[in-house]
């Protein structure tokens, strides 16, 4: 396993993430804590959760796992909050999740999207008193566009507030809106980045088809909304690509599609969601095999 400094932090998160979002969802408590054992077995550090995820159930699983295995030192523990991110909200949704969570320190805490009702100078004042008073140690967020981690950046050098050290996007074969800005500002500021959905939530797997029409139980099929991200001629053809790709070199879509997106530059981890021990090795295993760089650079043509 690879270890990469995140930001301008002292934290030294492994190339592959955890991310917690199917805990008491799609897995059980007991399926958890073996998902979370064998990361931290195989070396993976980060766990990613949030409150949002499962009305705080998944942050609940991790503090109980916590909790009963002993191993919060073994982890960076990294979790997020939504809006509204205001001046009385923010301490109290800290507060919470410390309390799910069953720890005294949140490692990473990140706005999980853009709140465009409150000022932003009164969440990131907010937040920097959180790490003042010893409760969180870094912030981030997640799902921010380029200019909102900008401005963010620019208000906080402009007051002396601790800065935001990460963003979470969204990034796949399939969805590469970040390479454009995202990236390079990035790579500008020392911004760690810790991307999610490396299989495009199933949609790289080889499960769909140019029918547009989601196999029952899988992942569109339970939730539609996915399908407003990936259901674009750019998406399907990057994806058909993919395909065309695996069936040529005998390696699964899912590999090369985790290979790639894993040793992209500029990203410092890969979040992967697991429903079972086998999600987690098919990232060690693609990350074992690496990518021939005459296939990246294929890839990164698309």
């Amino acid at each position: 396993m690879e270890y990469r400094k995140l930001g301008r932090t002292d934290l030294n998160v492994s190339s592959i993430g955890l991310g917690c979002v199917t805990f008491s969802r799609e897995s059980d408590e007991a399926t958890s804590f073996a998902i979370m054992d064998h990361a931290v077995e195989q070396g993976i550090n980060l766990f990613d959760t949030a409150e949002a995820y499962n009305k705080g159930g998944s942050e609940t699983v991790v503090g109980n796992w916590i909790k009963a295995s002993g191993k919060r030192d073994k982890i960076v523990l990294a979790t997020k909050l939504i809006p509204p991110l205001t001046t009385a909200r923010v301490p109290e949704a800290v507060e919470a999740s410390l309390r799910r969570l069953q720890t005294d320190v949140i490692d990473l805490y990140q706005i999980h999207a853009f709140d465009k009702n409150t000022p932003l100078e009164e969440t990131l004042e907010a937040l920097g008193k959180l790490v003042q008073a010893g409760k969180v140690r870094y912030l981030g967020c997640s799902n921010f566009a380029a200019w909102q981690l900008c401005k963010a950046l620019w208000k906080a050098e402009l007051h002396g507030w601790p800065r935001l050290e990460s963003v979470q996007p969204n990034y796949n074969l399939a969805i590469r809106n970040i390479e454009a800005e995202m990236l390079p500002l990035c790579a500008d500021q020392a911004i760690g980045v810790i991307s999610y959905s490396p299989l495009g939530a199933g949609f790289l797997t080889g499960k769909y088809s140019k029918s547009w029409t989601a196999p029952p139980g899988t992942r569109f099929d339970r939730i539609p909304d996915h399908w407003e991200i990936y259901e674009n001629a750019t998406s399907m053809a990057r994806m058909e690509k993919l395909r065309a790709k695996a069936q040529e070199t005998g390696i699964s879509m899912i590999h090369l599609a985790l290979a790639w997106v894993i040793g992209q530059p500029n990203i410092t981890s890969v979040l992967v969601g697991s429903r079972d021990i086998s999600q987690i090795d098919q990232a060690f295993t693609a990350e074992q095999m690496g990518l021939a760089p005459e296939l990246r650079a294929e890839f990164n043509s698309w």
